[in-house]
Parts: structure tokens; sequence; C-alpha cells
């Protein structure tokens, strides 16, 4: 299993030697983190969150601590649910020999009371005013993509923090001319696959016994990561390329 980094590990100061390519990468974190693809790792790069190095034609090559650090972004991302701001700020705090603590987000207990084994992690949420700040957007863009149903707010107005990375994405897209309102198709895509999950694990949800729940949720991660891949894949297919 990959560990948390200690800090100095940035690709500039990576020996020569003992480097892997992007697909090596992909496949080192995969049993960890199954849902992650080559995309995903150069969205982190392109936000600054890893830096590996590059070769004179322009491939990049990852150290252990790239992949170390790659598997921290990624852990908070999943058990902590942080905007990329947040963890790019603890990781910068890291690698200064800081000791700090990762920000506690969502439902605080109190007191002794203890954890229901069938509780869903809360989600966490941001603001409207920090949502447009992690993904480097105006309200005029927002108010766009909201009006496309491609990001929504709950319903005392907040953000699921998932908003901050599909507005990073969708801002990503509109660089190559890729407007929202073409990306509707994805967004009823992405509805329709969420659905089929949700069939399949909803007689789990509706279990008596806590523990059934709880699989219940594991299930829906694991065949999530699947569509994600087949996804992937199909789009591949269909345009005839194939990722490095």
């Amino acid at each position: 299993m990959l560990h948390t980094p200690s800090g100095g590990a940035r690709s500039g100061t990576a020996a020569t030697d003992g480097l892997m390519s992007i697909g090596t990468v992909l496949n080192a974190l995969r049993d960890e983190f199954p849902e992650v693809t080559i995309s995903k790792i150069r969205f982190l790069e392109s936000e600054g969150l890893i830096e590996p190095q590059r070769t004179p034609s322009g491939y990049r090559k990852f150290g252990p601590g790239d992949v170390d650090r790659l598997a921290h972004v990624l852990r908070m991302q999943r058990d902590h649910y942080l905007p990329l701001k947040v963890i790019r700020e603890h990781l910068d705090a890291m690698e200064r020999g800081e000791a700090v603590q990762l920000p506690v987000v969502g439902r605080q207990r109190t007191g002794d009371e203890p954890p229901e084994p069938s509780e869903r992690p809360t989600v966490a949420r941001v603001g409207r005013a920090e949502l447009l700040a992690a993904a480097g957007i105006g309200e005029d863009d927002l108010a766009e993509w909201q009006s496309y149903g491609l990001i929504a707010p709950l319903e005392d107005g907040v953000y699921d923090v998932a908003a901050v990375t599909v507005a990073s994405l969708v801002a990503e897209l509109g660089r190559f001319g890729i407007e929202p309102r073409h990306l509707r198709v994805m967004k009823a895509a992405a509805d329709r696959e969420a659905g089929l999950v949700d069939q399949v694990v909803a007689p789990l949800k509706r279990h008596r016994n806590p523990q059934t729940r709880t699989h219940a949720e594991a299930r829906a991660k694991e065949l999530a990561a699947l569509t994600m891949r087949l996804h992937a894949a199909l789009v591949q297919t269909a345009l005839g390329v194939r990722l490095p």
C-alpha cells in the first residue's frame, strides 16, 4: 500500500532513475483507487497538486515521492471530502515541516455519541464564494452552468464539494470550445448511469440490517467505479484513440 508523503517529494528533486510513466502510476494506484483515471491525474497536475518531471519529448515521469503525494491527495478527497484548495494548503504546510491536522468537514458529533454503522458520511459543503474561488470562475459562469443543470446548490444554498470538481472540469472543457449547453448530454448520461447503480443497490439500502445497508454503500462505490471505467473505455473506442 502507498504511504502518506513526509514532504519534500516534489518531482524537481526526484532521482533520474526509478521513474514511472503515467500508465504505470495508474496501475499502481488502481488497487486502492479503482476510480482513478489518467485524466484525473492530469487534472490534479494542472491544479498544482503534483509536479511530475518531463522528459525532453514531454512525457511525464513520476518518482516514488510523486506517487505517494498523489495517493495522499486521492485519500483526502475520498475520505475527507476536501476541496482541492484545502488539500493544496495542507500539503504545502506538510512540506514546510509544520504539524497540521486535516480540517474537519461534515457533521460533528457531540459528547460520547457513538457512530452509527449504517450512517452514510455527511457530504462536505462549500459556500458559493468558496466554490467560485476554488474553480476560478465568475458569478455569470456559475449561473449559466446551473441553468443547464450541470451544478445545483443544496437546499440551504451551499454546494456539495464535488461541485468544485465539476466546475473546474467544465471550465477546462470550455478552453477547448466546448460550451455548457454541449454538456447536457453528459449530464443526462451520468444521471442514467447513477439511476442504474441505484436500482441495483436499492434493495440493500432498504434492508433493516445496518450491516447490509453499509454493504450497499460499498457496493454502490464499486459499481460507480466500474461504470466510470466502462464509460471511459466506450468513449475511447468511439473516438478510436487510446490514452497513454
